[in-house]
């Protein structure tokens, strides 16, 4: 097993956002802040791999018929755990009394269940591999989305706010809020998916 490798393609090489072009709902919805595009990318993550290694352990028992929809208790069991835990640890209300960082991801953070990258990595890796390389996989890929879902919010909250994760940088006169509202999310993605594979190409 090639760790390096495995994680070199879920960040890099099989990048879910940028080249795959999966789950672009909460891509495009979670990525005003880079706090919030960091926070959904992490939550991902933990699910990703969780759910990687139990199915790792279950595929060889699991009728074919079934196969999907097994799937799909396996990983909504695990989204439901970190559902849980942000709701108790990630529930206060911000600095400026704001919602909180719960609040703000909302409905995506229970829509990890039907999102493409986990089932999709369930399908075609994770059945097919043992526990540890699954693991990694899962991992791999969840730090690639989480990177690009942070770095999309670091871009859109800095162009739009003017800041980022939280710090002033810019002074309000050059704010743009059309890259906190939905047609700033398709302008960042576009420019940045260009820019990531020309790099891969190089």
């Amino acid at each position: 097993m090639n760790v390096r490798s495995i994680l070199w393609n879920g960040v890099l090489k099989d990048n879910p956002v940028f080249v795959l072009v999966l789950g672009m709902c909460p891509t495009l919805a979670t990525t005003t802040s880079a706090i919030n595009g960091l926070s959904m990318g992490l939550a991902t993550t933990v699910v990703l791999s969780l759910s990687n290694v139990a199915i790792s352990l279950l595929a060889s028992s699991i009728p074919d018929k079934v196969r999907i929809p097994s799937y799909i208790v396996v990983i909504a069991s695990f989204v439901t755990i970190v559902d849980l835990l942000m709701s108790a640890y990630l529930n206060t209300p911000g600095p400026d009394g704001g919602a909180s960082l719960y609040e703000q991801l909302g409905i995506f953070i229970p829509l990890i269940v039907v999102n493409c990258i986990v089932l999709g990595r369930a399908e075609a890796f994770a059945s097919r591999n043992a526990p540890l390389p699954s693991l990694f996989d899962g991992i791999g890929i969840g730090l690639g989305f989480a990177a690009s879902l942070t770095l999309l919010g670091s871009v859109r909250e800095l162009l739009g706010n003017g800041s980022v994760f939280g710090i002033s940088l810019l002074p309000e006169s050059a704010h743009m809020l059309l890259f906190v509202l939905a047609p700033g999310a398709f302008i960042v993605l576009g420019y940045l998916m260009a820019l990531f594979n020309r790099f891969l190409k190089k």
